[in-house]
C-alpha cells in the first residue's frame, strides 16, 4: 500500500532525482521558460514558488537556503535582485504551466514552464 508517500519518482533514485529537481529549477529562473514533460513541470511548480518566497524575504537566511537548494551563485542572485521583486505584491502562483503537446520521439506529454510576468 502507498500510504502516505507523495511525488513521482520518475525510477530514478532519490540523489538524482533532487539533483534533477534543482537543475531544472535553475534554469527557469536563467531562462525564465522551459520546456520540459508535464510531470517534471508539475513536479517542480512547487520548489520554484518556494524559492520566489525565499527570495522576496532576501534576509541572510534565506539567502543560504537558496544557495543550499540552486546551483549557481549568479542564479540566486538575480532571483534575489530581479525575479523575486517583481512579485513583491502577489502572494503566490509565480510560475505557469502551459500544455504543449505531445513529443515526437516517445509522445511524452509536453509542457512550457515559465515565470508570470
Amino acid at each position: 500500500m502507498r500510504h502516505g508517500v507523495s511525488g513521482r519518482s520518475f525510477s530514478r533514485p532519490t540523489s538524482h532525482r533532487v539533483m534533477m529537481y534543482r537543475n531544472l529549477v535553475t534554469d527557469l529562473f536563467k531562462y525564465e521558460k522551459i520546456v520540459t514533460t508535464e510531470a517534471k513541470a508539475k513536479e517542480i511548480r512547487g520548489l520554484a514558488e518556494r524559492m520566489i518566497t525565499l527570495g522576496k524575504d532576501g534576509s541572510l537566511h534565506s539567502r543560504r537556503e537558496l544557495l543550499s537548494f540552486i546551483n549557481d551563485k549568479q542564479i540566486a542572485d538575480k532571483l534575489i535582485k530581479e525575479i523575486a521583486p517583481k512579485y513583491a505584491q502577489r502572494s503566490g502562483g509565480y510560475v505557469r504551466i502551459t500544455r504543449i503537446g505531445q513529443r515526437v520521439g516517445d509522445a511524452a506529454p509536453t509542457a512550457q514552464l515559465e515565470l508570470v510576468k
